[in-house]
């Protein structure tokens, strides 16, 4: 039996495919359906560019056109009601006279909250909401997280050995993953609006913090270094990319290079300020151990992701950061690799 939990479901489908493209907006997705058959389907592609509601309804064939104000429309969030980068999507629902709307979930930010379905109903317009509201918002966590706590939403991963091991003790790279879960990993960057590292791990991995493996945009870099100690040889200061560097020295702006000075607080809620005044939704932190051991410490994560490779130790060597406070969610394994992830409970 088709139900409003089908296409909700179809909808979250299309929404996912504008991961790592439109942040800071969230991911939508919208289907038309007249008599259970979808007639037109679109998402939010691109950050600026037009929404899920408008995509939907512009795929329209023109064999269609005709039935659009007798269909149902369901969309995975609220349709906006202000005019940002692009007009707003309840007043299109309106002029197209569609005569009823499926909504997942509510949308949390301030200028639509409720205001997008008030506006529907009071053109008459039948709304039904809300359907898989749990599912809408895990899929929009980072959107939601940004919003209602202030700060972007913070992922954790790090790689380990059978034993338990993030590094080698001494100067040379420990390489951990294999070269598939390398390219998951980089999958996951073009996720995110950006990526962030220690001052030791910028300094003796010398990362590049790029998509390189896997189609996608490059994420915002994120560098601790408190006392301006690393060279700007390494591949994370060459300017190449937008780079932040958070310090406790200066503010300046070379080129790509942002320096940030935090003062007078945590560190960590310091730099959570500053992002969430720029308008970076979420966080890749990849390392070092100490600085993953300081988010876990202040309880400032929202999902973590451990790799350990199992057929890997090695003698002495620095220890992975100790998770506490937190659920194991689901986990899969890729050749000597498994992956685990975890929600903070």
């Amino acid at each position: 039996m088709i139900t409003h939990e089908t296409y909700i479901h179809r909808c979250f489908e299309l929404a996912k495919l504008g991961a790592g493209s439109v942040a800071p907006n969230p991911m939508v997705g919208a289907v038309l359906v007249y008599e259970d058959r979808i007639i037109g389907e679109g998402y939010h592609q691109q950050y600026g560019a037009a929404h899920a509601e408008v995509n939907c309804i512009n795929s329209v064939n023109a064999n269609d056109k005709q039935l659009i104000d007798k269909s149902t429309l369901y969309v995975s969030l609220e349709p906006c009601v202000h005019f940002g980068k692009t007009p707003p999507c309840a007043d299109l629902v309106i002029e197209k006279k569609i005569p009823v709307v499926v909504v997942a979930c509510r949308d949390s930010y301030q200028e639509v909250d409720g205001k997008g379905i008030q506006k529907l109903r009071t053109a008459g317009i039948k709304v039904i909401t809300p359907v898989l509201e749990k599912e809408a918002l895990e899929l929009n966590s980072r959107f939601f997280t940004f919003h209602t706590r202030k700060r972007p939403y913070i992922i954790l991963k790090w790689a380990q050995t059978a034993n338990g091991k993030i590094a080698a003790g001494n100067a040379s790279r420990l390489l951990i993953t294999n070269e598939i879960t390398n390219r998951e990993v980089h999958k996951w960057r073009s996720q995110e609006a950006a990526i962030m590292v220690g001052t030791t791990t910028a300094l003796k991995d010398d990362p590049s913090l790029t998509t390189r493996w896997w189609p996608g945009n490059n994420p915002v870099r994120l560098v601790i270094d408190k006392e301006l100690k690393l060279p700007r040889t390494l591949h994370v200061l060459d300017g190449s990319i937008k780079t932040i560097v958070f310090n406790s020295i200066l503010n300046e702006t070379d080129g790509e290079l942002i320096y940030h000075k935090i003062a007078g607080e945590s560190f960590i809620s310091g730099m959570m300020k500053v992002l969430h005044n720029l308008k970076i939704q979420s966080v890749l932190v990849e390392g070092g151990s100490k600085l993953l051991q300081s988010f876990i410490d202040e309880g400032c994560w929202d999902e973590a992701r451990v790799i350990t490779n199992n057929s890997l130790e090695i003698d002495g060597g620095i220890s992975a950061p100790v998770l506490t406070n937190s659920a194991k969610s689901s986990s899969h394994t890729i050749l000597t690799d498994t992956i685990q992830y975890y929600k903070p409970v």
